[in-house]
């Protein structure tokens, strides 16, 4: 009797998140939307609402929409074409930064104020050992980038004026690097915030690994989690709801059909192994609103959890690397080929 009253709770516990966040019909699915760039790889994304959104990728394309994705603009610098995008974050129809990888002063930022008609480059890496791989806001002010370790530690860039400006933070409270450890430019979820805190994933080293900052990237404490790590391997997206309930997917992407504990969830300080995980390697991850559900993404397929993470159920097996919400609830995918989606419910 007490365990169906518990499975009927959780059963209307789901009924009652899908209700107030639109979801009707028969469980979600992407819709795809036609970039018309089908040689083009987009891992950065960066939705701000059911109608406008950014993507960033390959040959220094940036696209923006503001009618939900049935027309693209193409606004990326004009001195980019041959830098590789794989972040960038906006705060709304007109401002955004953007991230190029690669050693030296192939890692750069960019700034725009009107909608990408123009963009200055805020930043350019002149470090040879540095590379940039992922970026966060903690506000609209305050935010920070992500390098590979640089003698022995990773390397924190941060800014206070929503980017226009960055200085490389020193490294003195930045516990020491593992042998081999790095962050993974996937899906520009190696490093994240939420409630003021930031957070960065490393693999390729004897574990993987979650950093944490609580005063702007100044200090970090660090804590192994479950997920394998290996020179292709390790945690490619973190995700987190607030400071005490995370996401972290991975796995190993030259092995993208098998990822066992590729997938774990964090509930106060302690990251366990998913109950059911995807199964396969998966490059991005996000929560959907302020609940328990949830969404991860890879080249192989897209899954749902409803449960925090716990439980992974598949319902996609098209190709994606990044995932995010907006604020609004509207979900956004993007990947190879062009691929640009947003999730649907009905």
């Amino acid at each position: 009797m007490m365990l169906q009253r518990k499975l009927s709770i959780a059963i209307a516990g789901v009924a009652v998140l899908a209700a107030t966040a639109g979801f009707t019909g028969h469980g979600p699915h992407w819709q795809l939307s036609d970039t018309q760039l089908t040689s083009i790889r987009f891992r950065g994304l960066a939705p701000v609402s059911a109608k406008v959104a950014w993507v960033a990728g390959t040959e220094g394309t940036i696209l923006r929409t503001t009618d939900g994705g049935r027309r693209w603009a193409s606004v990326g610098p004009a001195d980019a074409a041959a830098l590789q995008f794989r972040d960038i974050e906006a705060f709304d129809a007109r401002s955004a930064v953007a991230l190029t990888i690669g050693n030296g002063t192939d890692s750069r930022i960019y700034t725009t104020s009107d909608g990408g008609r123009n963009w200055t480059a805020a930043f350019v890496n002149q470090d040879a050992n540095a590379f940039y791989d992922c970026m966060t806001f903690l506000d609209r002010r305050h935010g920070l980038a992500l390098s590979d370790p640089v003698g022995g530690k990773f390397r924190i860039l941060a800014t206070s004026d929503g980017g226009r400006s960055w200085q490389v933070r020193p490294t003195a409270g930045m516990p020491a690097a593992l042998d081999g450890e790095f962050a993974f430019a996937a899906s520009g979820t190696c490093l994240v915030s939420s409630g003021g805190k930031a957070f960065f994933a490393s693999g390729g080293g004897a574990t993987s690994r979650v950093f944490s900052s609580g005063d702007g990237g100044r200090t970090w404490s660090v804590t192994s989690t479950p997920i394998p790590s290996g020179p292709s391997a390790g945690i490619f997206s973190l995700a987190y709801r607030d400071p005490g309930h995370g996401l972290a997917v991975g796995g190993d992407f030259a092995v993208p059909d098998a990822a066992p504990d590729g997938a774990a969830y964090l509930r106060g300080h302690t990251w366990t192994v998913a109950r059911t995980v995807p199964g396969e390697y998966r490059s991005g991850a996000t929560w959907i609103g302020r609940g328990p559900a949830a969404l991860a993404v890879g080249p192989t397929g897209s899954d749902v959890s409803w449960d925090g993470g716990r439980n992974w159920r598949k319902f996609d097996t098209g190709s994606f690397d990044a995932v995010l919400c907006a604020g609004d609830g509207s979900c956004w995918a993007s990947g190879e080929k062009g691929r640009v989606a947003r999730l649907s419910w009905h």
